[in-house]
Parts: structure tokens; sequence; C-alpha cells
């Protein structure tokens, strides 16, 4: 989708981060300049693969999906612009720390295949959850399971959950610390 996206947007050039640290400008009110989210309703995206993020800003410029403010900021990026800061956010590197006295084998066992133990997702298309603050991950979750927000995937995951099921898996990632560094 993303790559459609994009062809649909009428194709770019390779990636420039340095041109995306630009872009990123305008999201570091939310996101801050090396991912790490400034406010709570945002999630942090420093680290996150770059595909991934196109993707998702594409959504969100094509409608695929919405929110009050990313559709609105998306609709005035280009194509080139949106894989520019995807490659600017994508080159920072990310570590997670399991809160004192738990173990991997404490997470979330339906969660763990695809965002992992400690919320660093090794999947290209499944997001980091360590240290979002619990209400973003709930908020999430509850859209997925709703329908306000569809993926082939999460949706199907969500169905069934319950809001303390939920709540546990905010609570779980939210408690992991994460730290985004600029790369070498």
């Amino acid at each position: 989708m993303a790559l459609g996206g994009v062809f649909l947007a009428g194709g770019v050039s390779a990636a420039d981060p340095e041109a995306g640290r630009k872009v990123a400008n305008m999201c570091r009110t939310c996101h801050g300049l090396d991912g790490y989210a400034a406010i709570p309703i945002a999630p942090h995206i420093g680290g996150e693969p770059q595909g991934y993020l196109e993707a998702q800003l594409m959504a969100f410029k094509t409608g695929a999906r919405q929110h009050e403010m990313m559709s609105v900021v998306t609709a005035g990026l280009s194509a080139q612009q949106i894989a520019d800061v995807a490659a600017w956010y994508a080159q920072f590197e990310v570590t997670a720390t399991l809160p004192e006295g738990v173990t991997e084998a404490d997470a979330p066992a339906g969660c763990v295949a695809c965002h992992g133990a400690d919320g660093l997702s090794a999947l290209l298309d499944a997001p980091h959850l360590a240290g979002e603050v619990n209400i973003y991950i709930d908020t999430q979750l509850k859209a997925f399971r709703l329908g306000k927000r569809v993926h082939e995937i999460m949706s199907e995951v969500a169905a069934d959950l319950t809001d303390e099921e939920i709540r546990a898996y905010a609570d779980w990632y939210g408690a992991v610390t994460l730290e985004i560094t600029a790369s070498d």
C-alpha cells in the first residue's frame, strides 16, 4: 500500500534524510525532532522502519487513515517529502529496557510475536510500542476493536479484547523505558 500510494502520487527519488529533517521541523511539536513524542497523544516515531512510516503517512494523506491533525499535515506534503521525513525518523536507533522485576516471559503473549516483549518490533510493518503512553496504546486498540482503525491483523486481534486486557497491554508497554539516539 505504501509503495502504491507513493507511485500514485507521482513517484519519488531516493529518500533524503537531511531534506526530511527540514520537514520534521513541523513534526517536532508533537513527535519531537528525534521522534520521541513530546505529548502523550502522539506516538514515538524515531527508529520506526522507513516503509512503515511512509505507509502511515500516505494512509493519512489519502484518507485511508483519519486523524484530525495528521490528515491536515500530510495533505500538504508531497510523496517525496513523505519519503524524506520517513527516512529522517527511521535513521534513529532505539533501545528498550523492561522495568525492574519483570522478564520477557511476563509480556503479553498475544503481542510479542509482532511487537516484541520489550516493545521493539522486528517486523517492518508493525510499530514499536516501547515507552508509548498507555492511554495512546489503549486508544489505538479500542479504535481497532471498534473498526475506527482498520488493519488486517490488528482489527481481528483487538475485536475480542476486553477493556481490562487492553489496559493491561497498554500498561505493559507504557512501563518499558524507550531511548532514541542518533545513529552513527
